[in-house]
């Protein structure tokens, strides 16, 4: 098919860094894109103006009434229940960022906490942490999606900030951890310093004139804290993980951290409840199990006090063993315990007792999911909460009765949003989702998620999306997009490849695609866009690939390896540079995922695949490069060079477009507004390449 032309971008100038590692030379040409001063800014502003002229289009203005419709409805997040109060963000039909709300009963009205309008256009509210007693919640503020944050405590009886802590830096829930006097968090240097892998755990003390000291600052580069403390016996564990990789357990006794659990080769995410400390791990159980140990065994008499041979995990007893499913989370709930399991890639819940006993298995619909952190319950009620959302199905908030006489059907949904009814699949937009299986080329079968306008007639050339991800052990289960619905409307086909690197189907599919296997994860997303191509749902013209940060590196991968497989692709927030990625922001903590390039072994690897370095002079799909100001995860120099250098090698005329947008990061706290207007460029790309037939 015909493309729109891109044959004459704004020219970029080169001005080669020549560099020898691991005995090779490397030549950089547009290493001068890293940089933050006037001369990258001016180069920016052009690449806008270009991409502008594929994107500010006729059909824009067709799809922005669209978008803005369905994006026209109240959001819900997870309850957090505390104290007997009911906590919970939700952005209301009007507003441009979720509102933290309170509710006495669960049957409320909501009562607004905070409206993060109140602090500027581009603020938002990225996480809270009420108390153990729902009497006072401490929450963080960021301005312009760069998840640097500054603490507020408010007493929520009467609305009241009574504390805050500013320039806290990198912090989120997990590290903040309130006792009765205070709490825990985590703080970091500032990205504008190149300081946020400088962390520290501190305990900040509440009134006037209370101490905030750091308790640590000696944190190892490449990890993280998570913090918890137990309510009954006053237990503070500390752990510190590696991104998708093992982690090392500690005990807090007289402000000093004392090693519990420093040499497992395992993931281990604790969770702390009334006396009891559970660890689920992949640790002798690639599909994770969960142990649990009595808090007292670690506090009488102090952990110091337990011989150093006897703090291994064989001091903690199995609980829920592990399975055929993965163990992807836990919450209390009540007396028993709430599980979220991931089945063939989609999402399963089951409640347990206590001691791990199960008791039943909701009966969810088909093609079910639940996020990451999108399933919880209350400590003081039988009851539970998850988030339910599938491709044909908005998220929406779950309640289950947790009691131990409640069965597989005593669950019902509370809140959900209303979506136009002509763009609503529970309504008049009727959807299929198929799963389908493509064969990578090593023989590892990969699943796919194929959803598409049920009465369509699906002749071999439909226009289609294949979105992936492929890291971190994160997996892609069925999830919902609003944004997506009008290309559905319209005939198109979306993909979902869930490839091996994320979780799927437990530790040895992460390990799989990850560090030296990190090809398997590309040849995975290529085998599923010829199986769609096979299958007759489309051709390779029509073909488009999408995806961010670590998948945004999957798009690269995937341009660079077969530019033929596709006719368009969305390359968004990406890592593209994998020589250099240690070097920025947050990416020395991704080494154990991808590997040091600074290790001769690891670098012989990423210099094979590192999409900047293996661009060569062919015809490239269309393709948006799309990075955002306050990125302080994924440096935007990757799509900038990137842009730069597929511009001046290829050799077709289907344009290399950069988007560089502001007030906004990585993608947390995004504006709706904003998040519209980015929606609209990359949908609006996608439909301008792949010819779309509006209806």
């Amino acid at each position: 098919m015909n493309h729109p032309t891109g044959s004459n971008p704004p020219p970029t100038e080169r001005d080669p860094v020549t560099e020898k590692l691991h005995g090779e030379e490397i030549v950089d040409p547009y290493r001068w894109l890293e940089g933050d001063d006037e001369a990258v800014r001016e180069w920016e502003a052009a690449q806008n103006d270009y991409t502008d002229g594929f994107v500010e289009t006729d059909r824009r203005e067709d799809l922005r009434p669209q978008f803005e419709r369905v994006a026209d409805h109240t959001t819900y997040q997870l309850p957090v229940a505390r104290g007997g109060r009911y906590f919970q963000l939700i952005e209301t039909a009007d507003a441009d960022q979720p509102h933290l709300t309170v509710r006495a009963e669960r049957d409320d009205e909501p009562r607004t906490l905070v409206d993060p309008a109140e602090f500027g256009e581009t603020v938002s509210l990225g996480w809270f942490v009420p108390d153990p007693d729902g009497e006072r919640v401490v929450y963080g503020l960021m301005d312009g999606g760069t998840e640097e944050f500054d603490l507020r405590v408010l007493d929520v009886e009467t609305g009241e900030v009574i504390d805050r802590v500013d320039g806290v830096g990198r912090c989120g829930e997990v590290s903040v951890a309130w006792t009765g006097e205070g709490f825990y968090y985590q703080s970091t240097g500032a990205a504008a310093d190149d300081e946020l892998l400088d962390k520290a755990i501190r305990y900040h003390e509440m009134g006037d004139g209370g101490a905030d000291r750091t308790v640590t600052d000696d944190i190892p580069e490449s990890r993280w804290p998570n913090v918890q403390v137990d309510r009954e016996t006053g237990l503070v564990l500390v752990a510190l993980g590696e991104l998708a990789s093992d982690t090392e357990l500690y005990v807090l006794e007289d402000g000093e951290l004392v090693p519990l659990l420093t040499d497992v080769d395992a993931s281990l995410v604790p969770l702390v409840h009334d006396g009891d400390v559970y660890l689920r791990t992949n640790h002798d159980a690639p599909r994770f199990r969960l142990l649990g140990v009595a808090a007292t065994d670690l506090v009488d008499g102090g952990a110091a006090a337990i011989p150093s041979d006897e703090r291994g995990l064989d001091s903690f007893e199995t609980v829920i063993p592990e399975s055929d499913d993965v163990l992807f989370d836990v919450a209390p709930a009540g007396d028993g315990l709430v599980v979220h399991r991931i089945r063939d890639a989609e999402s399963m819940v089951s409640l347990h007792d206590a001691d791990g006993t199960a008791r039943h298995e909701l009966t969810l619909p088909e093609h079910a999911g639940i996020g990451r952190d999108a399933i919880g319950g209350s400590r003081d009620a039988d009851e539970a909460f998850f988030t339910l959302q599938g491709f044909d199905r908005p998220p929406s908030i779950v309640h289950a009765d947790a009691g131990p006489a409640a069965g597989s059907d005593d669950w019902e949904i509370v809140q959900e949003p209303e979506l136009p009814t002509n763009r609503d699949p529970r309504v008049e937009l009727d959807l299929t989702v198929d799963q389908l299986w493509a064969d990578s080329p090593d023989g590892t079968s990969v699943p796919v998620f194929v959803v598409h306008r049920t009465d369509i007639d699906l002749d071999g050339d439909a226009p289609t999306v294949l979105y992936g991800y492929g890291g971190f052990r994160i997996p892609l289960l069925p999830s919902f997009d609003e944004y997506r619905l009008p290309f559905l409307a319209d005939g198109g086909v979306f993909a979902v490849a869930c490839l091996r690197g994320g979780l799927e189907f437990g530790e040895a599919w992460h390990e799989a695609g990850h560090r030296a296997q990190k090809t398997n994860v590309f040849d995975d997303f290529e085998a599923v866009g010829e199986a769609l191509i096979d299958e007759g749902y489309t051709t390779a013209d029509r073909l488009a690939a999408w995806g961010g940060s670590n998948g945004g590196l999957l798009v690269g991968a995937a341009i660079t390896r077969r530019p033929d497989l596709f006719g368009a692709a969305v390359c968004a927030v990406p890592l593209l540079d994998m020589l250099r990625f240690h070097k920025f922001l947050l990416g020395a903590t991704w080494t154990p995922e991808y590997g040091s390039p600074d290790d001769p072994e690891a670098f012989a690897w990423l210099r094979e695949y590192s999409p900047y370095h293996n661009v060569a002079e062919t015809e490239y799909p269309a393709t948006l490069f799309q990075t955002a100001a306050g990125d302080t995860r994924v440096h935007p120099s990757h799509a900038r060079k990137m842009t730069a250098r597929v511009q001046a090698a290829t050799t077709g005329d289907a344009p290399i477009c950069f988007r560089g947008d502001e007030g906004t990061g990585h993608g947390a706290g995004t504006a709706t507004s904003i998040e519209i207007e980015q929606q609209l460029d990359r949908w609006t790309w996608v439909a301008e390449m792949l010819g779309v037939d509006s209806s």
